[in-house]
């Protein structure tokens, strides 16, 4: 029925339907329910090691037939700056004194992991039918060797001139990422978030600026959304906070909480988890400290620091102290089995742009 058949012939799916790739928040489990629905399936590999990478993706190829996409982020790693990280603990002094906890025995390490040599032959070795990157491209020898593998390559833009920017580098297909979307910003050629346009005005825009397929992401969390990212023009849709309260989630008590309270006012983008814009539900740690703190290291080293906080929180039940990742239309997500929920849109959509 999908008149715009692109995404669909260029990943081999059947339905035009991206699984958003959350790090911390979605694995296996809910990557082979979105496949089973037709959609595209994501590992999120940032936060795992190569051997966490190779189980995960060995679990989805044993139960799911369908196309994978391996997403990554392409962040350069700052060097460490102990001026700033004294004064980032100094700032959250007062919240380890609270928890009895000594900020000087807080871990170090960067928590996210950019794509590298390593990263690069597990894709060579496994040959996921996708590979994504966001926070730009990794550099131009890994580019070649992940296509070398026949790999469809996609990433994260936020403006205009970002998604041009992909297309020249030789992007297949463009995620159109709107302000309203969870989680960290693709944003990569400039720093001013602020300026950042909303999927509604971003999709068209680039649609009208490239020439390979656009993939609508932010605020989509039910069939109107999806029946409207098309009608901007987009060939296809990617969705990932209406998912965090589906079973196959990993998403924690707490946030799970959270969201079954969202609001369309309740988000923000905020710094203080991993020192990089990413948008969610406001608690504590972001009203006090941000949501923008000048005081965060760079991203990611902001996140050692307030990882003693989460788990002595989240020990207590609280998500006082945790990443609460959620788009601004997390409120409209209906629970339930992630595969129920995918066809569930879908159908809807369809409905909608086929009446």
């Amino acid at each position: 029925m999908w008149r715009d058949r692109r995404i669909l012939d260029l990943f081999d799916i059947r339905e035009p339907l991206l699984l958003a790739p959350m790090a911390g928040s979605a694995g296996s489990e809910l990557a082979i329910a979105v496949i089973e629905a037709g959609g595209l399936g994501a590992l999120p590999c940032a936060m795992l090691s190569p051997e966490q990478i190779r189980n995960e993706l060995g679990i989805i190829r044993q139960r799911a037939s369908g196309p994978v996409n391996l997403n990554f982020f392409c962040h350069v790693p700052p060097e460490p700056n102990a001026e700033r990280e004294t004064a980032w603990r100094r700032r959250l002094a007062g919240y380890y004194r609270e928890f009895g906890l000594d900020p000087d025995a807080a871990p170090a390490g960067a928590g996210r992991n950019p794509f590298s040599e390593e990263s690069c032959a597990i894709v060579e070795e496994y040959r996921p039918e996708v590979v994504s990157f966001h926070f730009g491209l990794p550099e131009p020898r890994l580019m070649e060797r992940v296509r070398s593998t026949g790999a469809r390559i996609i990433a994260s833009a936020t403006t205009v001139a970002e998604a041009r920017y992909l297309e020249e580098h030789g992007c297949d297909a463009i995620i159109a990422q709107g302000a309203e979307a969870g989680g960290h910003r693709g944003i990569f050629l400039e720093s001013d978030v602020s300026t950042q346009p909303g999927t509604l005005a971003l999709v068209p825009q680039v649609v009208d600026a490239v020439s390979v397929p656009v993939i609508a992401a932010g605020g989509i969390s039910d069939g109107r959304g999806i029946a409207a990212a098309f009608m901007l023009g987009a060939s296809a849709v990617q969705v990932g906070t209406a998912y965090l309260q589906c079973p196959e989630a990993l998403t924690g008590a707490p946030h799970r909480e959270a969201l079954s309270k969202a609001r369309d006012d309740r988000t923000a983008l905020t710094n203080v988890f991993t020192g990089r814009p990413a948008r969610g539900l406001l608690n504590r740690i972001v009203s006090e400290v941000g949501p923008m703190s000048a005081d965060a290291p760079e991203f990611p080293l902001a996140t050692a620091a307030i990882m003693p906080l989460r788990k002595a929180a989240e020990e207590k039940g609280s998500g006082d102290f945790s990443p609460l990742w959620a788009g601004q239309a997390a409120s409209l997500a209906r629970p339930g089995p992630a595969s129920e929920m995918t066809r569930n849109m879908l159908s809807e959509a369809k409905a909608l742009l086929y009446i």
